[in-house]
């Protein structure tokens, strides 16, 4: 994106104008007003449908007709919605008349028609490539099904002969057609036979046993039998083989008969996190593994099965789990990946819980895909958090940057998030609580948000309509909706940002795979979002990682085969055509350390890149020609030769490059120049883009505090511009640069995230960002409150006169304590005549989102902490009215609902369960509080930069 600094003709003028009236006096937004915000909108980049948070559509029962998928995608598109992403799930009972097969003539006949409606509002249409999850369907027969290895043990004494035949005993796998693959023989005095050919077509073993006790392993290419997960009409029947190219092409052979040759307008085949269980084998595995580790499995049947925790078993189980996930990338990914793209579609996946590198994963297909499950801590004073209303699941920030690493190396511009699953309990869900969770996800590299999700409902649906259980349904019955935009708008203006330029990642940190495989309990190993507790929270390369964030240092992770495909150019490491290069590759310590990555670091550094080292290897991953590769590394290591470089540092110069070995990276970092950004030292995260002319920073103050101070930024810039993401305000600040900073203020209350653009052009003609300096006495609002009810249920409460502000489940009407919805607060009251530069309106706590208006002006939305926003140019001396707009959850509602034995849910499969997956009842429910609590006031501010407005707030 260029960003267009737009000359507006009328802007002397304007600016004029509005010194003039800046003070509280101001009454009208004129022409003055209307020109400050077109200048202001052009600071910001352009806003294009990829740049607004898309959803999942549940379409349950794939129950969906032309007259609701109009008025629903309407609805949507004005809520700020840029896409739908189609997921067809199980059904609502009492509709099945009008349930759809999948893929049927009928339903791609909607699906025409989804895409024609969202063409026509300028949205996206995406589609999984399945229905519920994982891959699976009516096409998947059992040969093509998710396999398992079923081994089969018999004991034979010298002379005997086995008796049985040698067949599955499970009746249900003889069912699948299981077919025998090897038969193994162990003997107590250590021999190991391989006795597949000495078994006859009926199944009998042609052998008799030499002198001895002898253990026979019969190996099966069995089936995990697993069905696809809450499946819609048309989309029942067995997982998928994802190690099997045959059964990946097997599955889309459906698509392609049901396509026709055209993509019918959808944007991206997406496929959700892996979920495949115990599908630890395949046909074919034995000669895959074979030809790609170099040495025959079979002898090692039993001690891939076995429990033992030796080191031997460490290495084979690493090496089958290594070969696993290169029949996944292999077999599953790029088939898929090539299908799509000669359909002239996208692929979009969640590689997170496959058995296999997720770097490589993720990066293999178009848009890579993280999820955030469950909730997490923030220390922003007033933010609520019931430990009964949420999981025990913290979603990692690094975690979360396996996708977005991914994408920058691959050269891949956008990185999707599952976002807010099981972020709280149904119906307690906030816009406080989901913004600075979207801001962690943010802040970890994602720059594509989708909601999970938004359920498809006919308008028949009495309230609350369909519901998907583990979603966070944010649909248009949702009391909050009437202010979903304003929270839209927020992720709109962020993702503008984020989706500018490129990624601004100076280093590059290796992710030592075979240090996660190389652990000897179970066979398959799934590296997925609920075990980090177990692969990567131990590991040194996630407490470096951490390390390195916290003290302001920008990272991606690179994995082997990643690194097999670097270069060097001028002294940066180039990961792939479009991607951004990196200054620096750290290699921290490990256990295991393929022989192949660690000579290829050193080439890299030959060719002119430093590589900083925490601790060189001391051994490699695997069993084939064990000996010979630890040979080989050893001499590797006696080839480099360390100086002493001072402060616990040794270098070793190279042919254009360097090698660093220190055990305290960040000392080893900045002797090569590579700073950090010591803004972080304040508290403060941040994510930057990389610009032809500069650098985006996007900050968030998620601590406890305020803070006003002045912050280094990385680079030596001539113009600052300061972009709010919560309002939309824009101005240009004041910066100096020493030392080759960039230094700028910055005023952040807990819970507010700013955007910097820092520019090496020199200035624009922008209007200047104000300061709020020197705060005055709050004035709190007082008087008599009007408050209306305006819309939703049960029933509207009476009208309220309100000389206290209170909670809705506090006044003396029931209906209120059962009310979800909107209230409409008025107030008159009386501002003194005094000449402050700004006003600042506080609502003090809000339950739980509010929009604005004084004066008939619109303000903004207040949907988070701080409820805060600046107003000076609202007001006018003498009586000012304010409105304000408040919604509520819709807990209570649903509250009285289940305490009155009102039907609202009744699905197919799982039906509705509650966070902890029991069975959901909110009749034993507490209400939560509702409206506006207050207090409310207004302080007064001088500020630092006279010739300023408050800019009004953006709408997209």
């Amino acid at each position: 994106m260029t960003h267009k600094y737009k000359l507006i003709a009328s802007l002397a003028f304007c600016c004029s104008l509005l010194l003039h009236c800046r003070q509280p006096q101001v009454s009208t937004m004129g022409a003055a007003a209307i020109a400050a915000k077109q200048t202001q909108e052009a600071l910001w980049p352009e806003v294009k449908k990829e740049n607004r948070p898309w959803t999942r559509w549940w379409w349950m029962g794939n129950a969906v007709d032309e007259k609701n998928i109009d008025r629903l995608l309407t609805e949507y598109s004005q809520a700020g919605i840029g896409g739908v992403e189609i997921a067809p799930i199980y059904g609502a009972k009492g509709h099945e008349s009008k349930y759809l097969e999948f893929l049927s003539p009928q339903w791609m006949g909607m699906l025409d028609f989804t895409v024609k409606k969202a063409n026509s509002l300028n949205m996206g249409v995406d589609m999984t490539q399945g229905t519920g999850w994982p891959f699976g369907g009516p096409q998947v027969t059992p040969e093509h099904a998710a396999s398992r290895l079923i081994l089969q043990k018999y004991a034979l004494k010298g002379g005997q002969t086995l008796k049985e035949t040698l067949e599955v005993t499970d009746p249900k796998q003889r069912d699948m057609g299981v077919v025998l693959q090897a038969v193994m023989a162990y003997s107590d005095k250590g021999a190991i036979l391989n006795l597949t050919d000495k078994v006859n077509p009926e199944g009998k073993l042609i052998w008799k046993a030499p002198a001895g006790t002898w253990e026979i392993y019969a190996a099966f290419n069995g089936r995990t039998r697993q069905m696809v997960k809450r499946a819609a009409p048309g989309g029942v029947g067995y997982t998928l083989n994802h190690l099997s190219k045959d059964a990946t092409q097997a599955y889309l052979q459906r698509f392609s008969q049901a396509f026709n040759g055209s993509n019918h307008g959808v944007r991206a085949f997406y496929n959700d996190s892996y979920e495949v269980y115990n599908a630890d084998w395949s046909d074919g595995f034995l000669e895959e593994f074979q030809r790609r580790r170099g040495y025959d499995l079979r002898p090692y049947l039993r001690e891939l099965v076995s429990k033992e925790t030796s080191e031997h078993i460490t290495r084979l189980k690493s090496d089958y789990r290594e070969t696993m996930g290169e029949m996944l990338y292999d077999n599953f990914y790029l088939p898929w990946n090539d299908w799509a793209h000669k359909n002239k579609s996208l692929t979009k996946n969640q590689s997170h819980g496959s058995p296999g590198n997720l770097l490589d994963l993720y990066a293999a297909v178009d848009i890579p895909e993280c999820e955030t499950f469950g909730s997490s801590y923030f220390p922003i004073p007033g933010l609520r958090r019931d430990s009964a209303d949420v999981r025990n699941v913290d979603p990692d920030p690094i975690m979360l940057k396996f996708a977005s690493s991914a994408a920058h190396v691959a050269g891949k511009n956008l990185v999707s998030s599952e976002t807010f699953t099981w972020l709280g309990e149904h119906f307690k869900t906030s816009f406080s609580q989901m913004k600075p969770e979207v801001e962690q996800v943010f802040l970890s590299g994602v720059n594509h948000v989708f909601y999970h999700g938004v359920t498809y409902s006919p308008e028949e649906v009495a309230w609350p309509g369909w519901l998907f259980y583990a979603s966070l349904n944010m649909t248009p019955a949702n009391s909050l909706w009437p202010q979903f935009n304003g929270f839209n708008q927020y992720i709109t203006r962020v993702q503008s940002v984020l989706q500018s330029g490129k990624a601004d990642n100076e280093i590059l940190v290796y992710w030592p795979i075979h240090e996660v495989w190389g652990k000897p309990e179970k066979m398959e190993m799934m590296i997925g979002v609920h075990e980090v507790d177990h692969w990567l929270h131990p590991t040194q390369f996630y407490k470096q990682s951490k390390q390195l964030m916290e003290a302001g240092y920008s990272l991606d992770f690179v994995s082997d085969k990643m690194l097999r495909e670097a270069s060097v150019k001028d002294q940066q490491i180039v990961t792939a055509a479009a991607a951004p290069t990196h200054k620096v590759l750290v290699l921290p310590q490990s256990k295991y350390m393929a022989l192949e990555t660690f000579e290829r670091a050193l080439q890299l550094a030959q060719k002119g890149a430093t590589v900083i080292i925490e601790e060189l290897p001391t051994d490699v991953p695997g069993l084939q020609d064990l000996e010979g590769r630890r040979q080989k590394l050893k001499q590797l290591i006696q080839s480099l030769s360390f100086t002493d470089a001072g402060n616990g540092i040794k270098q070793m110069k190279t042919e254009k490059g360097e090698i660093l070995l220190s055990k305290d990276l960040q000392k080893a970092l900045a002797s090569k120049s590579i700073q950090r950004e010591a803004l972080t030292d304040t508290g403060l995260k941040f994510i930057r883009r990389a610009l032809p002319d500069g650098k985006y920073y996007y900050l968030v103050n998620h601590t406890a505090k305020a803070i006003d101070t002045t912050i280094p930024l990385n680079l030596n810039a001539q113009s600052v511009v300061m972009l709010d993401p919560q309002s939309g305000a824009a101005g240009q600040v004041t910066s100096s640069v020493a030392n080759g900073k960039t230094e700028v203020r910055v005023q952040m209350k807990p819970g507010e995230a700013l955007i910097l653009r820092a520019t090496t052009a020199q200035p624009k003609d922008a209007m200047a960002w104000q300061y709020l300096d020197n705060a005055g006495t709050p004035q709190e609002v007082k008087g008599t409150w009007d408050l209306r009810f305006t819309q939703g249920g049960p029933e509207l409460p009476p009208a309220q006169k309100l000389t206290q502000l209170k909670s809705w489940t506090e006044l003396a009407d029931k209906k209120a304590e059962a009310f979800s919805g909107t209230g409409e607060y008025t107030i008159t009251f009386t501002m003194p005549s005094k000449k402050a530069e700004e006003y600042v309106l506080d609502l003090g706590k809000v339950s739980e989102t509010a929009k604005v208006w004084i004066n008939g002006q619109e303000v903004g939305y207040l949907n988070s902490i701080p409820f805060q926003a600046r107003v000076g140019q609202y007001l006018k001396p003498g009586k000012n009215t304010m409105k304000i707009e408040v919604a509520n959850l819709m807990a209570n509602r649903i509250r009285y609902m289940d305490q009155n034995k009102i039907q609202w849910r009744n699905y197919h499969e799982i039906n509705f369960v509650n966070i902890n997956y029991k069975p959901f009842d909110a009749s034993v429910w507490k209400p939560m509080p509702s409206g506006l609590l207050g207090p409310v006031t207004i302080t007064p501010y001088s500020a630092s930069v006279k010739s300023t407005v408050a800019l009004p707030a953006q709408s997209n």
